[in-house]
Order: structure tokens, then sequence, then C-alpha cells
């Protein structure tokens, strides 16, 4: 037993912790809706900073009705029970903002929504290990004039150093906002918890992924 538990230890220290780009379903019958009081001119990562009334989100009733994640620009529109896994893993990962639900003469008797945004950013990647573009901006009308950014055409791989990550299990890449990154744990919360709206890519491995710009 003395000998069997190291080899066991030492197995586990080389597992590798794994991350997930995450991205949304692009098939399907698309769910139709209509925003009032859009936050979506805030930048990626700024969601907390809205000031404005109530976001007011009006449902199409003759479209299926939204998963528990929908892309919206740089934010998501989630479901209670989304939020509910997303709070539960990683807290200080996520800002939110209620949703008030209309569907046109009718009353919605479906569950709370709310606008979604990963506020955490984390400069973590290992650039020597990956595969992608790196490059600074020439360009006055980027917002990152000046800056480093990373690009993602063709085949990409993205490593991060895991002691730059901590216990984080949700953010966006410093120099590709619109990426957002999660880990296995978060993978695994939103699975056991039967949510739907939400492709997992493996970042060992992203072919033609789209360009990470803003």
């Amino acid at each position: 037993m003395s000998n069997e538990q190291p080899k066991q230890d030492k197995r586990s220290s080389l597992q590798k912790r794994k991350f997930y780009r995450m991205d949304f379903y692009r098939t399907g019958n698309p769910c139709d809706f209509q925003i009032t009081n859009d936050p979506s001119s805030l930048e990626p990562g700024h969601l907390s900073d809205f000031a404005g009334p109530t976001p007011r989100v009006t449902f199409n009733p003759r479209r299926r009705r939204p998963r528990d994640c929908e892309l919206w620009y740089s934010f998501w529109l989630i479901s209670d029970r989304a939020k509910t896994v997303f709070e539960a893993v990683d807290p200080e990962a996520f800002s939110f903002v209620v949703c008030d639900v209309h569907v046109p003469n009718g009353v919605w008797d479906g569950p709370r929504y709310w606008f979604c945004d990963v506020r955490r950013s984390l400069d973590a990647l290992d650039e020597e290990r990956s595969r992608l573009t790196i490059g600074i901006c020439n360009d006055p009308i980027y917002r990152d004039f000046g800056q480093k950014y990373y690009d993602f055409f063709g085949d990409v791989e993205l490593v991060f150093k895991d002691e730059l990550v901590g216990d984080a299990h949700a953010f966006r890449m410093a120099y590709a906002r619109q990426c957002v990154i999660f880990d296995q744990a978060m993978k695994d919360a939103w699975k056991a918890a039967g949510l739907r709206g939400m492709l997992f890519e493996e970042v060992s491995y992203l072919p033609l992924i789209a360009s990470g710009r803003i």
C-alpha cells in the first residue's frame, strides 16, 4: 500500500487541467427576441457599468423558447438555471443584469432571464507553447491601437499557465476579450445541470476559429 499511493499521486499531478473556448449553436430553429434598454453598447467585461433602465426582452411566441444561454453581441442572455450554476462555481467571474421578459399579447410563463457578462480578464496564455497570431495593432480604428492582440486564424492551439489561472473557472483572454474560457469544473457543472445553449471547444485544438479581435 505504501508504494502504490505515491504512484497514484504522481499520475494525478501530471494530468493537465482542461480549458474550453465558449461558443454557441449555429444550426437549428433560431430564437427570436427584441431588446429594449439594450446594454450591448458596453465593451466586453463591462456589463457591471450598465446604469440604464431594466432591459426589456420580448420573445416571439411563434419561435422556439430561448435556451439557457443565447448570445447577444458581447454578452449572454441566460436563464435562472444558468445563473445558479455560474454563481455556484465561480461567483467572482460574472456580472448579471435582470431582464423584464414579455411576450406579445400574452404572459411569460417561463423562467427569469438575465444579461450575463464574464468580467474577469486574465493574461494567462503561454505564448511560447501556444499556436496563434500575435501582433501589435497599428490601425487607429481599433480600441486596442498600439497594443498587443491575439488573432485566431486557421488551426489554433491555446496553452494556459495554470499558476496564473489559479482558482478561476471562467475568464476572458486579456488580448482577445471576445474569447471566453471555461475550465473542466465549469463544463461539468453545466452538463450536470442539464443546461443547453453552449458549446465547449477544447483549446488544445481549435480548427478555423474566428478572429479574437474587437
